[in-house]
């Protein structure tokens, strides 16, 4: 009887574990602050990330500054960023919001185009990213989530994948300066 009730709940594990596996955007609808892309990404921010490989070690540092603005419904996120080996690279990200709380973006680097969406304090979306590796170029997905902690701070995490197979995470702090 015993060995009935352990069997039923080993087998039953994985189910209850796969429901609490991913977050949902909804989630976050109550939070507060609430989010605003337009207002956030509007001015000169400064950024701090890593990138950690599947190990969790951190692979490669780097500071980012963000100079964004925006004309109605158009957005435009000039990134320069710096790396720990002295490396640069930009990145302009050309944002356009949707109804709904929707936007898509595009960017050199990006395939296709960007889609997300905010929900309270949070922003998740999603991308394909040209990554030049030892002169080589991958298409590389990303499942990129944002969150609003102040009116200041944004804490970002993504998760960075190819063919569904987990390479590393990337994790970015935003400060906005003082207008």
């Amino acid at each position: 009887m015993q060995r009935r009730h352990w069997l039923g709940a080993a087998l039953a594990a994985p189910l209850l574990l796969q429901g609490c596996g991913s977050q949902k955007l909804a989630d976050y609808s109550a939070e507060k602050p609430v989010l605003d892309l337009t207002q956030y990404f509007n001015g000169t921010l400064d950024a701090w990330g890593i990138f950690q490989d599947r190990s969790g070690q951190v692979v490669r540092r780097f500071t980012v500054v963000m100079v964004c603005s925006w004309q109605g419904d158009e957005g435009t996120l000039d990134e320069r960023f710096t790396y720990s080996d002295g490396a640069t690279e930009q990145r302009i990200w050309h944002l356009r919001r949707q109804p709904g709380g929707r936007y898509t973006g595009t960017a050199a680097d990006v395939v296709g185009e960007a889609s997300g969406q905010v929900a309270g304090n949070a922003f998740h979306w999603n991308y394909t990213l040209n990554l030049p590796v030892d002169g080589r170029t991958y298409e590389v997905q990303l499942d990129d989530w944002m969150y609003q902690m102040d009116e200041r701070v944004m804490l970002n995490r993504a998760r960075m994948s190819k063919f569904g197979v987990h390479l590393g995470d990337l994790t970015l702090s935003f400060a906005k300066r003082a207008p």
